[in-house]
């Protein structure tokens, strides 16, 4: 749970929680824009990448 108080504006100021155990995250549920990619998009394009470089370090696209 966050901690927070009111400014003087109605708008709240956000107080980080204390933390019984080191490493622990605290996680907001305000949504803020941006590109929304599937996890998966992420991971199978990091592997087609270095898929390319390592094709790329044997030689492959070097012309004849």
């Amino acid at each position: 749970m966050s901690k927070s108080r009111t400014k003087r504006g109605g708008e709240k100021e956000r107080r980080p929680t204390t933390l019984p155990a080191a490493g622990l995250l605290t996680f907001y549920e305000e949504d803020i824009g941006g590109i929304k990619v599937r996890p998966e998009i992420v991971v199978l394009s990091a592997f087609l990448l270095s898929l390319l470089v390592v094709l790329a370090h044997l030689g492959l696209f070097t012309p004849r």
